[in-house]
């Protein structure tokens, strides 16, 4: 959906893109690709890793709220594709670098449809929210 809200002139919604595919590809780096170690419990002895509860809920929560900050901004054909398509690749190079079996293309997949099922969600709660304010009189910002 466009609205008077998004930004309108090519060049500013372009360059916002790739801010937004920059911004997303950092949420894997800064979150998680640096551990890649996995953790034992010495009391049961299970394995568990290689992120910590705290990695992906720091790394949903900035997924989301970068989400919500695009959609002002973007609007979703732009959106919804870039965010996936972002942290997949960064997610993927990762991967790829680690593993020889070449089962990090499934992971790739899956990590895809994740982030495309989160952003289409997270953009689309964004737009309504925006619109039910809107038609309740109270000015929006427009970020």
């Amino acid at each position: 959906m466009i609205n008077e809200r998004h930004v309108q002139r090519p060049a500013e919604r372009w360059g916002l893109s790739a801010v937004l595919a920059v911004l997303t590809a950092s949420c894997w780096w800064a979150w998680m690709a640096w551990d890649q170690g996995y953790q034992t419990d010495p009391a049961a002895g299970a394995a568990s890793g290689p992120y910590q509860a705290w990695q992906v809920a720091g790394c949903v929560v900035c997924l989301v709220a970068l989400g919500v900050g695009a959609s002002v901004r973007l609007p979703a054909w732009l959106v919804v594709p870039i965010m996936p398509v972002a942290f997949t690749a960064a997610w993927a190079w990762t991967a790829a670098g680690t593993d020889d079996s070449g089962l990090w293309a499934v992971g790739a997949v899956l990590v895809f449809v994740g982030m495309l099922a989160g952003t289409g969600v997270v953009s689309a709660i964004t737009a309504f929210a925006r619109g039910a304010a809107g038609r309740r009189g109270r000015a929006v910002p427009a970020g």
